[in-house]
């Protein structure tokens, strides 16, 4: 890697920090460590959802599947387009109203307990369990994401890369807490915005124009601009049911419970999935156009950036088609520009484990610590506990991804799923349906996240589908048939009713 573009990505790096000591110096109490204290913009809200939520995907996984197998790859991304809407549209404003009305609610789990007056706890518990449990192996993968591209940029150990790119995501999340990761994800997504039109609009120029850069596409390899032929139906449907996961993450659901007022819904809405569609068009044309150019040009100098070149019945191709962001990069773009989009790629990393690392230890204060062994505990000391949670949570993620082959990668796909189809179902009733009851909540959690694990264990036939769909469906279905078995209690009808109305 060149001076300049080193130079220009330790900048980034400088100003995430700077971000994180701003923030420091306006989180007072739990609330502003978690939340925000509820005062995010439409802007920020709706980038750091986007951001948060897209990760290395966008830039890295979606653009190497396109390169690698073509459009047919791209109705995953339809799939999240539609259930980021649908969650922004039905979802956002009745969560926000809802969590403030129901004792001014600032995690899932402290909503979920007092939505349904659980006075035992065991709804915030296990709700805190399967956060903890999904949120620290999913830490693990973001981690040995980002000290991959160190590694690969940097020329730096496994193990350097991997401290160096946990100590400055750690660093703004402890000491800024939500603010901080806000606003550092709002950052990230405007600069994660201009790399994903930047690099196809720079590729299709090389190529002589759009339509000359499609038909060499085509040339190449026909099959890649098919949706649908000789993709399967199930393949279909299980791409498409990744948009039923957004329900219920909580990493992106808490940017609704932030909003300053529900009123900055629609606005919120707009810039965000205006941000998410542009984003999936720019990554897709990357991996369309990346063919394209690595097959009718002479590259060197790749190995320095992470990225080789493999001869494929006669076609030059990327030997890892995750690499096609990083290669263009280097190859199109000025030094302090490539550095830029480096940068991009390490923000689509951070800005998932930071939202990761925040709401795990929010469970640790707030659902474990205050509610069930302190619950007169200060706010400073409840600040500090999460923050302390921030660090022991991360020295585990640490600790998992030591190894960069390690199994916890598989986990990654079955982490969505497993949040999607606990929480999904049961946010969504607690919100439209007055009569599910906690004991209902309860087992739609517990079935819609045991569903995922097992489903995810198994092959062929029907257990080729998507475990999020079967694992939805069931949780719904569970927590209908127990709700119907038993009736809430009239309070909290009552206190559904005045949320509904406002």
């Amino acid at each position: 890697m060149g001076s300049a573009t080193l130079i220009t990505f330790i900048v980034y790096l400088i100003g995430m920090l700077l971000i994180g000591f701003a923030s420091y110096r306006i989180t007072s109490d739990l609330s502003d460590y978690v939340l925000g204290g509820r005062r995010l913009t439409p802007g920020v809200a709706a980038l750091s959802a986007g951001a948060s939520d897209m990760s290395g995907w966008l830039l890295l996984g979606l653009p190497g599947a396109i390169y690698a197998s073509g459009l047919a790859e791209a109705w995953i991304g339809i799939g999240l387009a539609i259930g980021a809407y649908l969650n922004w549209q039905f979802v956002a404003r009745r969560l926000r109203v809802f969590t403030e009305v129901f004792k001014d609610a600032i995690t899932v789990p402290d909503y979920l307990e007092n939505r349904f007056h659980d006075h035992s706890h065991i709804l915030r518990v296990i709700s805190a369990l399967v956060i903890l449990v999904f949120f620290t192996f999913y830490t693990s993968s973001g981690l040995v994401a980002g000290a991959t591209l160190f590694e690969a940029s940097f020329n730096l150990s496994y193990t350097q890369a991997l401290w160096i790119g946990a100590i400055v995501t750690i660093s703004y999340t402890f000491l800024g807490g939500f603010l901080a990761v806000s606003w550092t994800d709002f950052v990230q997504g405007i600069l994660m915005f201009i790399a994903l039109i930047a690099v196809p609009i720079v590729a299709a120029q090389e190529l002589g124009g759009f339509s000359e850069a499609i038909n060499a596409v085509g040339q190449i390899e026909p099959g890649h601009l098919q949706m649908v032929q000789g993709v399967g139906a199930l393949a279909i449907i299980s791409s498409l049911a990744w948009g039923l996961g957004y329900f219920g993450q909580p990493h992106i659901v808490v940017r609704f419970m932030a909003l300053r007022s529900p009123n900055d819904v629609p606005k919120a809405r707009l810039i965000g999935i205006g941000w998410m569609v542009i984003g999936l068009y720019g990554a897709i044309f990357t991996g369309l156009f990346g063919l394209a150019y690595m097959a009718t040009n002479e590259v060197d100098g790749l190995g320095n950036f992470g990225a080789s070149l493999v001869n494929e019945g006669g076609v030059q191709m990327l030997d890892n088609p995750e690499t096609i962001f990083i290669a263009f990069s280097q190859i199109l773009f000025h030094p302090i520009i490539a550095g830029i989009l480096l940068a991009a790629i390490l923000s689509a990393i951070m800005s998932t484990i930071d939202s990761q690392l925040l709401v795990s230890s929010s469970a640790l204060a707030e659902d474990f610590y205050k509610a069930i062994f302190r619950k007169n505990a200060s706010d400073r000391e409840l600040v500090w506990v999460g923050r302390i949670a921030v660090a022991g949570i991360a020295l585990i993620a640490l600790l998992l991804a030591g190894n960069p082959d390690s199994t916890v990668l598989e986990l990654v796909s079955y982490a969505w799923a497993g949040f999607g189809a606990a929480f999904g179902p049961i946010i969504i009733l607690s919100l439209f349906w007055k009569n599910i009851t906690r004991n209902g909540a309860l087992a739609g959690i517990i079935v819609g996240a045991i569903t995922v694990i097992l489903w995810a264990n198994l092959s062929g036939g029907i257990f080729d589908l998507y475990e999020l769909l079967p694992g939805f469906i069931l949780s719904g279905i569970a927590a209908i048939l127990v709700s119907l078995a038993g009736t809430p209690p009239k309070e909290v009808i009552a206190e559904f009713e005045e949320a509904v109305r406002k």
